[in-house]
C-alpha cells in the first residue's frame, strides 16, 4: 500500500514537473522580442555601448524585450530587414534606399535626428600633406568608408564627381575602410593621404581627444543632405510602429537619462521623416553608378 502511494506520488510529481516546464516554455515562447540592428558605421563594441541605454529605454516604452545584434557589414543590415530577421534598423540614407529597392518599397522610415535633415561629410588629411582642396587630392591615395555608406562614400563621391574628379581616374588608389573610425585611422597612420567620413563621427573623435587636429584635420566640408533614419518593415503592426516612433520622439534632452541616450546617438532630438526625403540620395546613387 505504501509502495503504491509512493508510486502515485512520484507520477503526480512528474506530471507537475512536466506541466511546469511546458508552462515556462510557452511563456518564453510567448514573450515578444523587438530585434534591432544598425549599420556598422563604427566598431561593434562601440555600437553596443551606444545602443544599450536606448535598448533599455525602448524596452520600457514599448513593453517588450529588446535584442540588439551587430551585423558584419552594411549589406547585411539591409538583408536583415528585407528578410524580416530584425524589426528595426538604424540605416544611413543610402542603405535605407537600398532596403526600399530590395523590398519593393516595403520598408518605412519612422524617425530621424534633427541633424539628419542637413547632414554633411568631411574630407580629412594630414595638415602637412599640402592637401587644402579637393583638387589637391589628384594623384593621391584616398579612402572612403563602406561602399554602402551615405556619408562615407555615396555623397563624398557625388560631390567629387561634381568637382570633375572621378575617383578611379583622378586618384592613385581608392580604398574602403569599412567604417568611419577605421577611415580616420587610415589617415592618421599614413595608409592613405586623404579620406571622407561622417561629420558627426569626426566631431565626436575631436571632442573625445581621439585625434590630434594639429596633425590631421578637415580640409573640405560638403553641402548638406538628408541622411540617417530608423526604419521598420511595413509588416510590423501599426500600433507597435507608433509606440516605437513615439518613444523616440519623447526623448527629451532636458531629462538626464534621455540626454545621455541622445548624446550617445549623436542626436539633439528625434523627429518625423518620410520616404521622399531620400529620393535625392537615390538620384545621387544612380548618377554615381552605385545603383
Amino acid at each position: 500500500m505504501k509502495n503504491s502511494a509512493l508510486s502515485i506520488s512520484r507520477r503526480l510529481f512528474s506530471v507537475a514537473a512536466i506541466a511546469l516546464a511546458v508552462g515556462f516554455s510557452m511563456s518564453a515562447h510567448a514573450e515578444q522580442v523587438l530585434k534591432v540592428t544598425t549599420i556598422p558605421e563604427e566598431a561593434a563594441t562601440e555600437q553596443i555601448r551606444k545602443f544599450e541605454p536606448l535598448a533599455n529605454y525602448l524596452s520600457k516604452a514599448v513593453g517588450m524585450k529588446v535584442e540588439f545584434t551587430p551585423v558584419s557589414d552594411y549589406p547585411a543590415a539591409v538583408e536583415a530587414l528585407v528578410n524580416k530577421k530584425v524589426d528595426l534598423v538604424w540605416f544611413g540614407g543610402f542603405t535605407h534606399v537600398q532596403a526600399s529597392l530590395r523590398s519593393g518599397g516595403k520598408v518605412i522610415p519612422i524617425a530621424q535626428r534633427v541633424e539628419d535633415t542637413k547632414f554633411q561629410s568631411v574630407f580629412i588629411a594630414k595638415t602637412d600633406s599640402g592637401i587644402k582642396s579637393l583638387q589637391d587630392m589628384k594623384g593621391k591615395q584616398i579612402s572612403f568608408g563602406s561602399q554602402s555608406s551615405t556619408s562615407g562614400h555615396l555623397m563624398p563621391r557625388s560631390f567629387l564627381l561634381e568637382a570633375g574628379l572621378e575617383p578611379e581616374k583622378a586618384f592613385k588608389r581608392v580604398a574602403y575602410s569599412g567604417a568611419h573610425d577605421a577611415t580616420i585611422a587610415s589617415v592618421v597612420s599614413g595608409k592613405v593621404d586623404a579620406a571622407a567620413l561622417d561629420i558627426t563621427v569626426w566631431k565626436k573623435f575631436v571632442a573625445e581627444n581621439k585625434v590630434d587636429t594639429k596633425a590631421v584635420d578637415v580640409f573640405y566640408t560638403t553641402p548638406p543632405y538628408y541622411n540617417y533614419n530608423w526604419t521598420v518593415h511595413q509588416d510590423m503592426p501599426a500600433d507597435l510602429r507608433k509606440k516605437i516612433q513615439k518613444a523616440l520622439f519623447d526623448l527629451d534632452p532636458a531629462v538626464p537619462e534621455h540626454a545621455e541616450i541622445l548624446k550617445l546617438n549623436r542626436a539633439t532630438r528625434y523627429i518625423d521623416t518620410k520616404p521622399e526625403n531620400y529620393k535625392g540620395l537615390e538620384s545621387a546613387a544612380r548618377s554615381a553608378g552605385l545603383l
